[in-house]
């Protein structure tokens, strides 16, 4: 006698989403890991040298946190107020923050007590930032000016005060020590050599300005504002090259992926989107529960770090081969050798003994098992009652159908068990995945429950509704099959017939074959 088959649960893609590579390249990640800030989240950065950990600063402090750690490893608290923007050195060493109280400090990572303190800004310094010779910083205020500082001697090198408005946004050119870029609420995007007095390049973003980035090449700089994310050629005199408008509300940060070929942006409306840097098209998009302020990807894109008003930080990381084979090495209960008084350690040459995890079968498969037919169909709807997920529910009408059993477990019902089975049917009925399976189970319900119609309001409404979705349906496919054959005609009679050219012509005993026709 052959042992009993658990029904297998086939994975239906979600509407109106198309599997890709581009997809499962972005959706193998882990579940997140959240943790809860003092505040919401401004600015994550992550450092530059392995093993790559990043800064998040949130409310009065920056916490620094390992590639894989829950805990920070090191925290910044010397501020007196609001923090932000904590930029990392491209050396990993140093570490800069501005602060509501203009001041801007700076900290050795392996320290605690801030290392300088440049003070000249009389407002909050939202931007901060290192030039790539590492030895000035650029800070940039809401007091309308930007300035360049002196890292040794702890002094102001230039300050420039173009901007007419709070200045939220800036970067500096990692190939070119005397280039650096701001953006403001004044809507204007401009760029700066500190050999010239005044800025060099001028660009209208149209909305206040929230975030920055320069391409690794630096020919292209991309800015966020407002719902829109443009794209400059700084090559071209800041020529606009695209502008997109993929989310609802104002677009707070922007990340680029590792190997340039991708672009990240984060929104007010809980949503990052990934573009294709080639055509610019959305290519995936994650949702968060919370409107989003700062976002991070890690080198190889190993993590996805997202900041959130809420004062949530959400870490998701990249899935690898072996995560599989060690989840099921945890589930699987092993024997241990304890000593008298101290447990034993295990050397090299020790064998470890597991012992086999025993596989619990699903509460529909053992009714099934048991040939309980109508409980079986009724523990699978009510695992869709608690998961939402007609997909179980689905393969056990799918598997009854199979054995010749689906009848039996649909009659005999009283007015609460039948009423739940037409809700689930008539709310997934029309769905492409599930109708080849619900109308055949549909149509049984009709036929066996047709003699009670009559004496109960809400079945007989429900029915109704069945019925009427039915026909619907019917009528689709028709019209459907319907359209489909005259598509067809209208293709064979489109087709154009072309003749064989006169010197294909061959002689066979003799004879002239005539050319023939043929289709393309």
């Amino acid at each position: 006698m052959s042992s009993f088959k658990p029904t297998k649960i086939p994975v239906y893609p979600k509407l109106g989403e198309k599997v890709t590579q581009e997809t499962l390249y972005w959706k193998d990640y882990k579940p997140p890991i959240q943790i809860k800030e003092f505040g919401a989240i401004t600015n994550i950065d992550f450092s530059p040298v392995s093993p790559y950990n990043f800064a998040v600063t949130a409310f009065t402090r920056i916490h620094i946190y390992g590639p894989f750690s829950q805990e920070p490893v090191k925290t910044f608290t010397k501020f007196k107020d609001n923090a932000y923007s904590g930029r990392f050195r491209s050396d990993g060493q140093l570490l800069v923050a501005g602060c509501e109280d203009s001041v801007v400090r700076l900290f050795d990572v392996g320290g605690k007590v801030a290392l300088r303190m440049f003070k000249g800004h009389t407002k909050a310094v939202h931007v901060t930032d290192f030039t790539s010779d590492r030895y000035q910083i650029l800070t940039g205020s809401d007091d309308y000016t930007c300035r360049l500082w002196d890292i040794p001697n702890s002094t102001e090198l230039l300050s420039y005060q173009e901007h007419t408005d709070y200045i939220r946004c800036g970067i500096t050119s990692k190939l070119n020590s005397n280039l650096f870029i701001t953006g403001s609420y004044d809507h204007t995007l401009k760029v700066f050599d500190t050999r010239a007095e005044k800025s060099v390049l001028s660009m209208d973003h149209g909305q206040p300005v929230e975030s920055l980035l320069l391409y690794p090449s630096e020919g292209l700089l991309v800015s966020a504002g407002g719902r829109y994310v443009k794209v400059w050629d700084l090559l071209k005199a800041g020529q606009p090259l695209v502008s997109l408008k993929n989310h609802h509300k104002t677009v707070t940060c922007l990340c680029l992926s590792s190997n340039g070929q991708r672009l990240l942006s984060g929104s007010l409306d809980r949503h990052v989107k990934v573009y294709n840097t080639t055509t610019y098209k959305v290519v995936h998009n994650f949702d968060y529960a919370a409107s989003i302020l700062s976002l991070g990807l890690a080198p190889n894109d190993e993590s996805v770090v997202v900041g959130m008003t809420n004062g949530i930080l959400s870490i998701k990381h990249r899935k690898s081969p072996e995560d599989s084979k060690e989840g099921q090495q945890r589930r699987r209960p092993s024997y241990r050798v304890f000593v008298k008084g101290k447990n034993y350690v295990p050397k090299q040459d020790d064998y470890l003994v597991r012992k086999q995890a025993k596989e619990y079968m699903a509460k529909y498969d053992t009714q099934l098992k048991r040939f309980n037919m109508s409980k079986a169909l009724d523990t699978a709807l009510l695992a869709y009652t608690r998961t939402r997920k007609p997909d179980i529910t689905v393969a056990v009408i799918k598997e009854l159908d199979r054995r010749g059993k689906l009848q039996n477990a649909l009659a005999g019902r009283d007015e609460q068990g039948l009423s739940h089975l037409l809700s689930f049917l008539i709310g997934h009925l029309v769905d492409h995945r599930f109708s080849p399976v619900l109308i055949t189970a549909a149509e049984m319900i009709l036929d066996i429950y047709r003699s009670v119609i009559g004496q109960s309001s809400v079945i007989d409404g429900q029915l109704m509704r069945l019925q009427n979705l039915l026909e619907k349906e019917i009528d689709y496919q028709q019209d459907l099959l319907e359209v489909l054959g005259m598509l067809d005609s209208m293709f064979a009679c489109a087709l154009p017939k072309k003749e064989v050219p006169s010197s294909s012509i061959s002689r066979q005993n003799g004879t002239t074959v005539p050319p023939q026709i043929q289709a393309p």
